[in-house]
């Protein structure tokens, strides 16, 4: 089995690498390896690995009753870091679970159309039992920017892979178990002017939304997005959507309010399958 040698593996879910992805690894198609295994080759034949051959089709398989990708919440990845996040797989089968296998591909086909391999980080899954006859194997995946990620069209839905190997040899392998996203970080600013203002006057609120571009490790303006301008008064801890207008061909942001109470403004946006939703910082105003 491959073993990453582009990213260092990191236990524990959401982990962010210390190692920075270095532009240089940027090409055409990233050093992305889009081999994936087959059943035989990830768990081993019986010649290979002892008692791990696959079952005769009459013999009972596996059941995975649950798959969880980074707790559940989109993979987010920015231009600078490769990041580390676990899957867990739990299954049962009357000889127990031995091993289990979790991954991420993008494409139209897994035989002839893929095009993006977020694979284990593990040669084998770390399976606790809970019984006699069930297991949760957890394993962990690193995505990097320019590397695995080598495209900005792989955010988005990704297929996830399920499979899981029981103590008799038999095999669960399943290329199209669930689908998960895998986005692009994004960023949200926010700047009202001027403070102090007169109760009545014209506050303009300008900011800017932008996006992990992978291909040049740098963030971009994100264009023509629907983003919320939100208000609360000072005392208050709830904002209130005051419009909403759209980023300009760069990612800026600019409208205009009547100043009317001390308080915070911020732009809030709600994200798309290939951007994750951000809220800026709010800016305080003093209205005198």
């Amino acid at each position: 089995m491959r073993i990453r040698a582009t990213v260092a593996a990191v236990s524990g879910a959401l982990a962010l690498t210390a190692l920075a992805v270095p532009a240089a690894q940027a090409d055409a198609r990233g050093d992305a390896d889009l081999s994936k295994p087959s059943a035989a080759e990830r768990f081993g034949t019986p010649s290979a690995k002892s008692g791990f051959g696959i079952a005769a089709a009459a013999e009972e398989l596996p059941v995975v009753s649950k798959v969880t990708v980074n707790a559940g919440k989109a993979v987010v990845v920015g231009t600078t870091y490769a990041k580390t996040f676990t899957v867990s797989l739990t299954a049962s089968h009357p000889s127990g679970i031995e091993d289990a296998y979790v991954d991420l591909w993008h494409g139209t086909d897994v035989e002839d159309g893929l095009d993006g391999y977020l694979y284990p980080n593990e040669e084998a899954a770390d399976c606790k039992a809970s019984s006699a006859t069930t297991s949760t194997c957890k394993l962990t995946i690193t995505a990097a920017p320019g590397v695995d990620l080598y495209k900005n069209a792989l955010a988005g839905t990704w297929k996830v892979t399920a499979a899981a190997l029981a103590g008799d040899g038999s095999m669960h392998w399943d290329d199209y178990h669930a689908t998960h996203r895998v986005q692009r970080y994004s960023k949200l600013t926010v700047n009202a002017s001027p403070e102090p203002v007169k109760k009545g006057r014209t506050i303009t609120v300008t900011g800017k939304l932008s996006r992990a571009n992978w291909e040049t490790f740098k963030y971009a303006g994100y264009t023509n997005q629907s983003v919320k301008l939100q208000f609360r008064k000072k005392d208050s801890s709830t904002y209130t959507t005051l419009k909403t207008i759209k980023s300009n061909s760069t990612g800026n942001l600019s409208t205009t309010v009547t100043a009317s109470a001390d308080g915070y403004y911020r732009y809030s946006f709600a994200g798309t399958s290939t951007t994750p939703a951000v809220n800026a910082a709010g800016d305080f105003v003093d209205v005198q």
